[in-house]
Order: C-alpha cells, then sequence, then structure tokens
C-alpha cells in the first residue's frame, strides 16, 4: 500500500523534474497552491479524483505517476564516458541512460565498422526498432525489401518484422538506435 507521504514525494519530485514552484503547478492543475503544500508534505490524503487533477496539470496519467521510475529519472543529459557499451563486440553500441533494465526506451550510438553485418538469418525481435545514419551508408533489410540508407535516412521496424543491418561499405557507419523493449518479457 501507497504511504500518503509516497504520494507527496513523488507529487513534489515530478513538480520538480519539471521545474516548477508549488505556486507554478497549482495555476497549471487549477488548484491552490495550499493544496499542493498540502499533498507534498503529507497532511492531506488526496483523493483519486484531485490527484487525477492535479496530475492533470503537469501532465501524467495515474498510471505514470505510480509506475514512474524516479531514480532513473533524474539525469537527463550524458556524456560520452557515462554511456556504457552494449554492443556485442563487432558493433559499438552506447546506451544513453545509465540503467537498461528499468527503460521501455533505448537510444543507442551505434559505430558499424566497414564490412560489418549482423547476418545472413534476419533478427526477428519482440521489441520495435527505429534508426537515422548519420555518417557513412548502412544496407537495412525489413522483411523482403533492401535499401542502402545515407546520412539523414531513417528506417522503422515494427515488433516481430524481421530485420538485417549490413555496412557493405568500405568506410564505418554511424547511426542512432532507438528500441523499445517489451516489459511483459
Amino acid at each position: 500500500m501507497i504511504r500518503v507521504t509516497d504520494v507527496g514525494e513523488r507529487l513534489q519530485q515530478i513538480r520538480k523534474l519539471n521545474g516548477w514552484s508549488q505556486r507554478e503547478l497549482a495555476r497549471r492543475a487549477n488548484v491552490t497552491n495550499s493544496a499542493i503544500s498540502q499533498m507534498e508534505q503529507g497532511r492531506v490524503s488526496p483523493s483519486v479524483a484531485s490527484l487525477k487533477k492535479v496530475l492533470d496539470g503537469v501532465p501524467i496519467s495515474l498510471e505514470d505517476f505510480f509506475g514512474l521510475d524516479l531514480e532513473s529519472s533524474t539525469n537527463a543529459f550524458f556524456r560520452a564516458c557515462d554511456m556504457p557499451d552494449v554492443g556485442d563486440g563487432v558493433y559499438v553500441s552506447k546506451l544513453v541512460g545509465a540503467d537498461k533494465t528499468k527503460r521501455a526506451l533505448s537510444l543507442m550510438w551505434q559505430f558499424y565498422p566497414a564490412g560489418s553485418d549482423s547476418g545472413e538469418e534476419l533478427i526477428k525481435s519482440p521489441e520495435e526498432y527505429t534508426g537515422v545514419v548519420f555518417d557513412g551508408e548502412l544496407e537495412i533489410t525489413v522483411g523482403a525489401e533492401t535499401k542502402t540508407l545515407a546520412p539523414g535516412d531513417g528506417f522503422y521496424v515494427a515488433v516481430g518484422r524481421g530485420f538485417r543491418i549490413r555496412n557493405s561499405g568500405s568506410v564505418g557507419c554511424i547511426a542512432a538506435i532507438a528500441k523499445t523493449e517489451n516489459r511483459n518479457k
């Protein structure tokens, strides 16, 4: 069971993540500043309706309010040295964000060396993938369709579709790849 102070602490953290004062959140939610203060301090137990009204001012759903991992949401910026390499040894794959196990979305900076290939078999994944090429060229196969992407070109792979990534060029390629994580694993 969630303690009243947990609701207040969460509300305060979300308010601060947005850079708002109590007065600003109260204005956005169309409630009194006192109501926000009392909720954050755990002095009142807000009804579901009153909490929803406050959260509509953020905006954030009740589900996201209680499910949001506030511990890993505090960092907004990452230096290159803070992004761990989660590649498979062939590709350099830098993860934006420190804890890949708690994320529903991962963004990776990837370097594909000349001649690298994800393999003859199409990869079938329970996740969605999307990417943009920044430097070099990358050959992407999605299903039966193959395209060579140049800088600025992008791709999308829906859940369950087979895909292959290949750099058949003579120079390395840099791309940003994002994937959704299947929370039902």
